[in-house]
């Protein structure tokens, strides 16, 4: 057992003196305030509540979740291209809370930091020590014109969302040739690496059905780079040139014609900024765009962007020292991924725990890690780590990670996954740190 885990399991039976010993039911009648309110029950939320709960004991913790299932999210890319099913990237949620928290099943309306609650969307309001806040982050269907009502039907897809997923393997599979096109907002997203992931996935779809020469495949974007570290970028321009995948930077798509079958984007840069182009589709996946949560917007909570405010390295709140923040909600200047949770997870847990203890050990700070599997064929892939503060690779394994490999592309299918329902989201895995350690990465 780690020196870490024997603190937390220390200070689990500290809590546990002090605190009930009822097992916990979900749908029992509910306290009104706790120790440690947690906002949100993906990733982020369950790996932070996980330990906490356990730590602190039966009904020191709460978590306020309004979702009756639990996704696993970067599975979907294989979901959507047909090497995984729907029904492995999903668990109900009492299946993966914790036993020792309670389980709000609604959703926050409201923060009040100087009172210490939340108000809830039923008009309850619940107190706290100390918050949590993981919420997510909201995607923005309907700011694309037509999109909500157009997914799923006709060629256009997403695999960002539940409902239509699958479709994006039927629609990849019934193609028979024509415009393809694969877009990526300007907008910050969750897993900036998905939207070009299902483009490499396809293309070889369409290359081993014969139909290739038949397909013309354009990838817009609305940055200003494929990726955003020079090093797994350049690799991929490189895979792009081979295989004729044709990249259009600074463009935002803006509207679907569903009847006419075209897709009109918004040109951001260069000499015809400020104008449209318009395209005709015969495939269309969508990444849509996607923005911090519209309650957290509007809460004291936020900072000029919308995000929760929070110290990049100690993960507390820069105006509120009872609140914490991880994963997509938050500002951290970093990617949206659940490779940076794990990372950023570990540092909340230490310093939130320190300051209920009242310990004066040192404060973990988080260095911006975060990692994107770059998946770009059904038996390689390119497994991108880094830090999104100093924009340098940050790398676990001994050997070129920028290289497409089928090891990379084993761990991402077949072994992580395990990882995130066994270890992750029980709060037992802190990432790859003491990995790139032993393998003298660090």
């Amino acid at each position: 057992m780690s020196a870490r885990n024997s603190a937390f399991q220390s200070k689990r039976f500290l809590a546990q003196a002090v605190t009930s010993t009822t097992p916990k039911i979900h749908d029992q009648a509910k306290p009104s305030s706790y120790k440690v309110v947690v906002v949100g029950g993906g990733s982020a939320g369950l790996s932070v509540a996980s330990t906490l709960a356990e730590t602190l004991g039966n009904k020191s913790v709460a978590v306020v979740e309004p979702s009756d299932v639990h996704y696993y999210q970067p599975l979907w890319t294989f979901v959507g291209s047909g090497l995984k099913s729907f029904d492995e990237s999903k668990m109900a949620m009492s299946e993966v809370m914790p036993e020792k928290a309670q389980w709000i099943k609604d959703s926050v309306a409201s923060f009040n930091p100087t009172k210490n609650t939340v108000v809830l969307a039923n008009g309850e309001s619940i107190s706290y020590d100390y918050l949590v806040v993981a919420a997510g982050i909201q995607v923005n269907w309907g700011k694309i014109k037509n999109l909500p009502e157009t997914l799923g039907k006709n060629g256009v897809t997403s695999n960002y969302s539940a409902q239509s997923v699958q479709k994006t393997d039927e629609f990849i599979k019934a193609f028979k040739g024509g415009n393809a096109l694969f877009t990526m907002p300007s907008t910050p997203i969750k897993c900036a690496g998905a939207p070009q992931k299902i483009m490499y996935l396809a293309e070889e779809q369409w290359r081993k059905a014969g139909i290739r020469d038949q397909t013309k495949i354009n990838y817009f974007t609305g940055l200003g780079k494929i990726f955003a570290i020079d090093k797994y970028a350049n690799e991929l321009l490189k895979i792009c040139k081979a295989r004729n995948l044709n990249i259009n930077y600074f463009t935002d798509l803006a509207e679907i014609r569903p009847d006419s079958r075209e897709a009109v984007f918004n040109v951001l840069a260069g000499e015809a900024k400020g104008t449209t182009l318009t395209l005709p589709y015969d495939f269309l996946h969508v990444t849509p765009p996607m923005g911090a949560p519209d309650f957290i917007k509007a809460s004291p909570l936020s900072n000029a962007d919308g995000w929760v405010d929070i110290d990049k390295e100690t993960l507390r709140h820069n105006k509120f020292n009872n609140i914490y923040a991880l994963g997509d909600c938050s500002s951290l200047p970093t990617s949206k991924t659940a490779a940076a949770i794990t990372a950023q997870s570990a540092v909340l847990k230490n310093n939130l725990l320190g300051d209920i203890f009242g310990e004066s050990k040192e404060v973990a700070k988080y260095d911006g890690y975060t990692s994107c599997p770059l998946v770009t064929g059904s038996d390689k892939l390119i497994l991108a780590e880094f830090s999104g503060y100093s924009g340098q690779p940050q790398e676990t394994f001994p050997f070129d990670q920028s290289k497409e490999r089928f090891s990379t592309y084993f761990l991402t299918k077949e072994i992580i996954p395990d990882i995130y329902w066994r270890a992750m989201i029980k709060g037992t895995w802190d990432g790859p740190a003491k990995y790139r350690k032993f393998f003298g990465s660090a």
